[in-house]
């Protein structure tokens, strides 16, 4: 086989070892315009198949492994054309794609001169009709499938005066991901509000919805908030990937320390535990998969949740309703009736809540719940600030976990380096004690890691066990912080930078990444 491109080195994809396929490196080669016209883009998109160039007759199409082989067959017979497949990075391929099927979409779309103004008298024939207009389907089916591909967490459709921008929350961090014409605005706009069944000719008021979609064989949910603006409707979406958040204990990334003291704190019978953190840090995540480690056929587990997030297996989900007076504490006095073993209560956010929690761990209930709080120490001070009586915190509480979510430097393009003095010294790490073995690591930027330098993340858990001295400060009214200095000191507690600072020293992140998620008076 004579095909005159760039190649690369074969052991970078196995498959072309076994395949006898040559390998195309993407990044210096650019598609043929008349070879990509033959590919129908949704054929290609759901396929990730990229027609690169004509060979004669034949067609080059570049694929990402030899299961793509039978794809291959199918567009032979869409094109009729002999198809001669190449090996190529994966991400590359889909992101090339990506590019070309975009472009196809905004040449469907109408000049600026047959654009509908939208104002509060258009009419809603109008937007239903602009909602359903192919290029805004797809544009829709597009952006949707390349969060998930992304592993994003949100996805923000932003009007400004001029423009329009889409941009998506991965690993933590806002990124473009691309800017739709501005006459399309409101046709996508429309359409979100058609698929998770809003009223579409509502424009004044904020409106909130979901929507269920597949994606590559698997169902994702997607929460939809839509609110006005000066310039239009804004619209963020979180993405609820069920394949994705159901880990396990080993998973959640605990050090091993850590988690062999948590495994011993959630199998206690009765009392309540705490998981605390800033909204995104993986509260909910870290509480599934406690719940996951104690059921069994003989448990009875129940949760009430604002909205229920996931759905887990075996245990029984109540998902808050305001609107009709299924608030946190009327649902919990309702679960506390439905003779259970462990309640999870997605949030303690008053007074009544918390009282109604803590009755339950007195009456022989495990009780998970999560708090925002800056650190573990803060969540007692937070339920007495609450109004809730000393005492009662004190015999209820059993321990917390606070918690963040902290970028890994991408394996794909790390180096090692020297980070500064001021950097290592910040998340107290000591030029003259850097133990043997470790090593420093940053992320050159790449392209999957789309430059950042960082691909996926882990999380840092500050663990603080209740125990007798701990009870008698909650009484006493003491400071967080001198709860926090007993838990250093005589339960060998590290807080959350100090685990950073472990995640520095193995390699996995860097100093900087460490700050940007802790408080400095953390150590």
């Amino acid at each position: 086989m004579s095909v005159n491109l760039p190649l690369r080195s074969a052991e970078s994809t196995p498959q072309a070892v076994d395949a006898g396929m040559p390998i195309v490196d993407l990044t210096t080669f650019k598609p043929d315009a008349e070879a990509l016209a033959l590919s129908p883009g949704d054929f290609a998109l759901k396929n990730q198949v990229l027609p690169i160039r004509l060979e004669g007759e034949a067609l080059v199409v570049a694929i990402a492994s030899i299961h793509s082989i039978p794809a291959c067959d199918d567009l032979s017979v869409l094109t009729q054309r002999q198809i001669k497949p190449v090996l190529a990075d994966a991400q590359l391929i889909r992101e090339k794609i990506e590019e070309v099927f975009l472009e196809r979409i905004l040449s469907q779309l109408p000049g600026e001169e047959t654009a509908v103004d939208i104002d509060d008298s258009t009419d809603l024939a109008d937007l239903t009709k602009m909602a359903g207009e192919t290029a805004v389907v797809q544009m829709v089916n597009l952006i949707f499938a390349q969060a998930v591909r992304d592993a994003a967490s949100d996805i923000h459709i932003e009007p400004y005066e001029r423009d329009v921008k889409v941009r998506v929350r991965i690993d933590g961090m806002l990124h473009d991901m691309m800017r739709p014409p501005k006459r399309m605005h409101a046709a996508l706009i429309s359409r979100l509000k058609i698929l998770s069944e809003l009223n579409i000719a509502e424009r004044r008021l904020p409106q909130d919805g979901r929507i269920k979609v597949t994606i590559a064989g698997r169902q994702i949910d997607i929460r939809l908030s839509i609110v006005p603006t000066v310039y239009g409707e804004r619209a963020v979406m979180r993405i609820l990937d069920k394949g994705t958040a159901l880990l396990g204990m080993k998973e959640l990334g605990m050090q091993p320390d850590v988690l062999e003291k948590y495994r011993k704190l959630i199998g206690i019978p009765y009392g309540i535990i705490l998981a605390t953190g800033p909204t995104g840090s993986g509260k909910s995540t870290s509480l599934y998969a406690s719940l996951q480690e104690i059921w069994s056929p003989s448990t009875n587990i129940l949760t009430i949740e604002d909205p229920v997030e996931y759905q887990v297996p075996g245990i029984s989900q109540i998902p808050v309703r305001a609107s009709i007076g299924l608030t946190f504490a009327n649902g919990l006095r309702s679960i506390v009736r439905q003779d259970p073993d462990v309640i999870m209560v997605g949030e303690i956010r008053d007074q009544e809540t918390a009282d109604i929690a803590i009755n339950a761990a007195l009456t022989g209930h495990l009780v998970f719940s999560t708090l925002h709080t800056n650190d573990a120490a803060g969540a007692t001070t937070r339920l007495l600030d609450m109004g809730v009586e000393p005492y009662l915190v004190a015999s209820s509480l059993m321990g917390v976990v606070a918690q963040r979510l902290l970028r890994r430097v991408c394996n794909n393009c790390a180096e090692d380096y020297q980070p500064t003095p001021e950097g290592l010294e910040a998340v107290g790490i000591n030029l003259d004690t850097i133990p043997d073995g470790s090593v420093f690591r940053r992320g050159a930027g790449c392209e999957r890691c789309a430059g950042t330098g960082y691909k996926g993340r882990k999380g840092l858990y500050e663990l603080l066990l209740v125990d007798e001295t701990i009870r008698r400060m909650t009484v006493d009214r003491k400071s967080s912080n001198e709860m926090k200095d007993h838990a250093v000191r005589n339960q060998g507690m590290r807080t959350l930078i100090g685990e950073g600072r472990l995640a520095v020293l193995a390699g996995m992140t860097t100093p900087e990444e460490v700050l940007r998620v802790c408080h400095r008076d953390d150590f």
